[in-house]
């Protein structure tokens, strides 16, 4: 069987940022897995109980950030077996409520929310967290409500990332 495909491709610019902090591995992938926990899908789907407001209230009160962590992967289990040492933690973390209003202007924008953060080892005492400025990735769909629900997750990804006792990166900065 095949298929009938329009295809189009868009070229957006992409913005990665890097903290090289001081921080242990570990009680920062602890700290980042204390302040965005843990919501699975069905988990979700069964606290949503046909009441969206009221769902999108309990989680501000579970997480004062808004996000919550919807899948982690330790990378580094496997591939140490492979002879790395570096340890490796990715996080995939929503923001319900902002998603909403993403998905609701174009499905699409789900390729970017949840968003993607990663914290690693290196040979250089510390830890070291990476993301994508979100705000960047959405606004290549060129319309302008998802750009501001884009803007939103950079304040509110900002903010979680002070909360933590990092400092606000330039990116996430209006």
């Amino acid at each position: 069987m095949s298929y009938q495909v329009e295809e189009t491709t868009s070229e957006h610019p992409a913005r990665r940022v890097r903290l090289h902090t001081n921080a242990h591995f570990a009680a920062l992938v602890s700290a980042f897995e204390e302040a965005v926990p843990t919501l699975s899908d069905a988990e979700a789907l069964a606290q949503v109980s046909g009441d969206w407001a009221g769902f999108i209230r309990g989680l501000q009160w579970e997480s004062p950030s808004g996000f919550v962590r919807v899948a982690t992967a330790r990378p580094s289990d496997l591939l140490q077996q492979a002879g790395s040492t570096a340890l490796s933690v990715v996080w995939l973390i929503a923001h319900h409520g902002i998603a909403a209003r993403l998905f609701r202007h174009d499905p699409g924008t789900m390729l970017y929310s949840p968003l993607r953060v990663e914290a690693h080892t290196s040979r250089e005492p510390g830890t070291t967290l990476s993301f994508e400025v979100p705000s960047t990735q959405l606004a290549g769909f060129g319309i302008n409500k998802v750009t501001q629900a884009g803007a939103e997750l950079d304040r509110a990804l900002g903010d979680l990332l002070e909360d933590l006792g990092l400092p606000r990166p330039a990116a996430l900065r209006r």
